[in-house]
């Protein structure tokens, strides 16, 4: 399943849980990181230091993130994690 219009047929629910499970198969830190810069609380939180060291590195650790920062609402933000889930699923097929 990697065309679009299948993707973009998909709840996001379903999309989030796809992208994350390949994100964790391929150890993509960089994955997880860019969507939490994405949520708008990810901005009110930041602190002057934003390397990764200050989450942690690890993938469960930047799922965990994910999870506190969205309770999967995403708001005025779903169109745009909806795109990043989909843009990841192509860019990245099994």
């Amino acid at each position: 399943m990697s065309d679009l219009a299948t993707l973009d047929a998909l709840s996001t629910e379903e999309l989030r849980e796809r992208a994350f499970s390949r994100a964790r198969r391929r150890g993509d830190v960089g994955f997880f990181w860019d969507l939490i810069q994405r949520l708008p609380s990810a901005r009110e939180t930041e602190s002057n230091d934003e390397s990764l060291g200050t989450i942690g590195s690890t993938i469960e650790e930047a799922v965990g993130l994910w999870r506190e920062l969205t309770g999967h609402e995403y708001g005025d933000s779903e169109p745009l994690i909806r795109a990043a889930f989909i843009d990841y699923l192509l860019e990245h097929p099994e």
